[in-house]
């Protein structure tokens, strides 16, 4: 059975997160809570934004690649008061899906990203035709190496000089490859 697009839920909620379908006004938020942030995207995969219009070209891809069934990107706000804190959601290709998250500096180290990461897992494992659930970190990422571990990932591989961060002077650095082991559905 193949994935279906149609059945990713728009809005995702925990005991204290919502994770809402990015949206085109959600750009001044993203940019000045994570995306401009050095600190915030010096583990991505994306350059620093340097201006608003970098946010919203982010978004206008973003929300393409959700019509299109590759990117299912979600802002996540507190519950408490609705508040933006960060993004996280997957990449689709065709049922092999990676796992990711970004959140502003303020909010580290609370248990967010753990909480979002493991609502993204209960959804992705109730979808059919999702064989692969993966993520990759930096080596140096331990913050997120334990953030993947806590939300039931494995350690799967090492792989040298993998991945250029765009942040980090664009060149090759050793990631560490996670999984989720097995799949509910």
């Amino acid at each position: 059975m193949d994935f279906q697009m149609n059945q990713v839920p728009e809005q995702l909620q925990t005991d204290r997160l919502i994770l809402t379908r990015l949206r085109h006004e959600d750009a001044e938020e993203i940019f000045y809570t994570y995306a401009s942030k050095p600190e915030s995207t010096y583990f991505v995969s994306w350059p620093t934004h340097q201006l608003i219009k970098d946010t919203r070209a982010y978004l206008t891809r973003t929300i393409t690649g959700w019509r299109q069934g590759v990117d299912f990107s979600y802002g996540i706000r507190l519950q408490a008061n609705g508040r933006l804190i960060g993004s996280g959601g997957f990449l689709n290709d065709s049922g092999k899906v990676q796992v990711g998250y970004v959140f502003g500096p303020l909010h580290w180290g609370k248990g967010y990203a753990t909480e979002a990461t493991r609502e993204l897992i209960r959804v992705l494992n109730r979808q059919p035709g999702i064989f692969r659930i993966g993520s990759f970190v930096d080596a140096d990422n331990l913050a997120s190496a334990r953030v993947l571990i806590k939300a039931g990932f494995v350690e799967e591989a090492v792989l040298q000089n993998w991945f250029r961060f765009p942040n980090q002077g664009n060149v090759p650095k050793d990631c560490v490859l996670f999984k989720i082991p097995d799949l509910g559905n």
